[in-house]
């Protein structure tokens, strides 16, 4: 085979390669497909059954309970809510905020998030990944909007003496959360203190100590 045609079949083997790692997550190839718990509630899913339901939530209007040890809500709106967002690639979630209760930090592994406070004044921000870990934060108050990348850890924090209200759009059906100090300090079965004291410099009884706190 000739160098010429060599590199050409070489170039239009990578751009093949390429086209195929990005079709990891296509785009859907109907206008719904509700999603099913249950494999026998298949023969619902057909045209009729797609218009009938599967596309509305009641209630997000309504507070959620902030009686907790961070002092905030996340109501959740994603495809186990709303079958009907399955393919579809976005999600939501009403978030209240007591004054002073806070979205600890915490990370969407599938998920870019736009957030638009609603009531209150909110510091947010996210850190970028290493070696950088650069803050970048803001103060929100109503009709501001913030967005956190995929995959990065951010937070929101009710710096004001009154209740505060979000709502955030997510770039996937469904998400996921990692809360970052449920994840390290209470993942179960527990992560070696040993581990945990040197990642952290921290003194084990310290480890020990913020282990049971989760």
């Amino acid at each position: 085979m000739k160098k010429g045609v060599s590199f050409l079949v070489t170039v239009a083997l990578v751009a093949l390669v390429s086209s195929l790692a990005s079709a990891s997550d296509p785009s859907p190839l109907q206008d719904t497909c509700v999603a099913i718990d249950d494999p026998k509630d298949a023969v619902l899913q057909g045209p009729k059954a797609d218009r009938r339901r599967g596309f509305l939530l009641s209630g997000l209007d309504k507070p959620g309970n902030t009686s907790n040890a961070v002092a905030s809500n996340v109501t959740t709106v994603n495809v186990e809510k709303i079958k009907g967002l399955n393919t579809l690639g976005i999600s939501m979630v009403r978030i209240d905020y007591e004054p002073y209760g806070q979205n600890p930090p915490h990370t969407h592994p599938r998920a870019t998030e736009i957030l638009t406070v609603l009531e209150g004044t909110l510091y947010v921000g996210f850190v970028t990944s290493n070696t950088e870990n650069r803050l970048i934060s803001k103060v929100l108050n109503k009709g501001d909007v913030f967005v956190f990348p995929i995959g990065l850890i951010h937070f929101q924090f009710n710096v004001g003496k009154t209740k505060a209200v979000a709502i955030a759009g997510l770039s996937s059906q469904n998400p996921g959360v990692i809360t970052i100090a449920n994840a390290v300090f209470g993942s179960d079965p527990p992560i070696n203190p040993d581990v945990l004291t040197r990642a952290f410099q921290l003194d084990k009884k310290v480890v020990s100590y913020l282990q049971s706190r989760f």
